[in-house]
């Protein structure tokens, strides 16, 4: 398999119970996830699922619990088996993948960092970052370097020699990723990988991740309950709600264009300044060419551009991308994309009475 892998999954169903084949005609049929599970007795973990995750990206799947975020990251290692559905890596559906070759996939094409750091107590910080290259059977001169290396780059160079009950939660998760990254596997698998840290540990950690990923662009498949993570680290995020895909797409999108009153829910209280970043909102081709203030870059966040403009709502920036010119923002649009998206839909309702109404 190449060291550049995609995941897509197709139509993917997953229902718990004894008899989850009969369960899945009727959850086809249309019934949904309370009423199979008061009529007969079995649970709806996924409902026709269809995801592509993009290879060299993050892809983010957050829910709150009881959604199947978890159940639907396990299936593509195929810790757990579908009711129906497809698994393609690469193109290739590993769920016809006999005993052998599933290994294989499990041992060299795929990483998983847990949520509760899963070091063996008993072996040193090398000998966990080396773990996934000693199962497959080789020997700790083959490995140790690369060990080092990463434990290195993970902030954890002098600290090989001791063992996980001497560090703290977030140098064990470091330990985590340093091992995924050793395996030099395509693919990392994160369910809820900072959820356990404090949040000033799990910002630095998701700090880590992005400047990781920048350079070594691995496929990556990110758990998580937090929207505030999620917006941060996704390239392409799923949001799941009993079992179901609400929406998914580009961050930004789904911020800006929620398509589910669940979804404006899960945003309402979201900072957008702090998230939205000045290429979700700027005009490529406007009308005309407006007197600017200065250049602002594509990535930026608007908090970052409100306080460039300390407030002045009558400027205009142009943007630029990688040193070139690629469109223009005004600080009146910026100031309308800050309206909590319900808030502006009461608002367009409101702007449409008349007086008397």
């Amino acid at each position: 398999m190449s060291q550049n892998a995609s995941i897509s999954i197709r139509n993917l169903y997953k229902i718990f119970g004894t008899h989850p084949l009969k369960a899945l005609d009727h959850v086809r049929a249309g019934m949904g996830k309370s009423e199979l599970m008061s009529e007969h007795r079995h649970v709806l973990g996924l409902r026709d699922i269809n995801v592509d995750m993009r290879a060299g990206e993050i892809t983010v799947i957050m829910g709150l619990s009881g959604s199947g975020k978890s159940t639907l990251i396990r299936h593509v290692n195929r810790l757990i088996e579908p009711t129906a559905g497809e698994i393609l890596v690469n193109g290739e559906n590993i769920l016809v993948f006999g005993e052998a070759r599933l290994r294989e996939l499990r041992r060299t094409q795929m990483s998983m960092v847990f949520q509760h750091f899963a070091l063996l107590p008993h072996e040193t910080v090398l000998d966990n970052a080396g773990m996934a290259r000693s199962v497959r059977g080789e020997d700790r001169s083959a490995y140790e370097k690369d060990a080092l290396n990463w434990l290195e780059r993970v902030g954890l160079g002098n600290q090989g020699g001791q063992y996980p009950h001497q560090l703290s939660g977030g140098m064990q998760q470091r330990v985590g990723i340093a091992r995924a990254l050793t395996s030099n596997a395509p693919i990392m698998l994160m369910d809820e990988a900072f959820s356990a840290l404090d949040p000033l540990i799990r910002t630095d950690m998701q700090d880590l991740l992005l400047e990781l990923q920048q350079e070594l662009q691995k496929t990556i498949v990110f758990i998580s309950h937090d929207l505030d993570e999620a917006l941060k680290l996704a390239d392409h995020l799923v949001i799941l709600k009993d079992g179901i895909v609400v929406q998914q797409g580009e961050p930004q999108e789904i911020l800006l264009s929620p398509n589910d009153p669940y979804i404006v829910d899960f945003i309402s209280d979201i900072n957008r300044a702090r998230v939205l970043r000045v290429r979700s909102i700027m005009d490529v081709a406007p009308d005309h060419t407006p007197q600017t203030a200065g250049t602002v870059d594509a990535d930026a966040t608007l908090e970052s551009v409100i306080a460039l403009s300390e407030g002045d709502t009558t400027l205009s920036y142009e943007v630029h991308r990688n040193g070139a010119p690629v469109g223009y923002l005004n600080m009146q649009k910026l100031v309308r994309a800050l309206v909590p998206t319900q808030a502006a839909k009461n608002g367009m309702r409101n702007s449409t009475r008349s007086p008397s109404d």
